[in-house]
């Protein structure tokens, strides 16, 4: 092998500042797509740089395409011209359809967003229900006292005269 290749699939001649794809997401991606078949390890760091240069490399262009527009974030149309500019129109239209599918998502999770929406009874309504277990709660509370307070005053009214009996057993 040649000084180069090794340098390609080396672990260790990352840069600690140098970013990359996690491991085990690219491990993760070649088990779902060739789930029988043994991958080396030598081959999978290659898939990671590759994986990583794509990457920079349509990140870059997607750069160059926003400042030429004179924008200051790069969108999803910024990304898609750097494939076109790059010679992947064939990965475009599976990017435009993720995309598609990644607005989907977060338009579904947007709806879903509170429990309140979900329920698809106006706050108005929930609000007012709220005051109604409020004032039905207080009420019961009350009822529950006055029944402490009956049951006090009877248990007062009851004792006297108990002790009016023993009283009386002492003359």
């Amino acid at each position: 092998m040649s000084d180069d290749h090794d340098d390609l699939i080396s672990p260790n001649n990352q840069e600690d500042d140098e970013l990359t794809l996690p491991r085990a997401s690219i491990n993760k991606i070649i088990k779902e797509l060739i789930p029988n078949l043994r991958v080396a390890n030598e081959s999978r760091e290659l898939l990671l740089n590759c994986c990583t240069e794509f990457i920079h490399l349509i990140s870059s262009e997607a750069n160059e395409v926003c400042n030429q527009k004179n924008k200051k974030t790069i969108n999803a149309e910024h990304v898609l011209e750097a494939l076109d500019r790059l010679g992947f129109k064939d990965y475009k239209q599976d990017a435009e359809q993720v995309l598609n599918d990644c607005k989907q998502v977060a338009a579904k999770r947007r709806r879903q967003s509170t429990r309140l929406e979900n329920l698809g009874i106006p706050e108005e309504e929930l609000l007012r229900q709220q005051q109604e277990l409020f004032a039905k709660a207080r009420e019961e509370q009350a009822k529950e006292e006055q029944q402490q307070w009956f049951n006090l005053q009877t248990a007062n009214i009851q004792m006297p005269q108990t002790q009016e009996t023993d009283d009386d057993d002492e003359y």
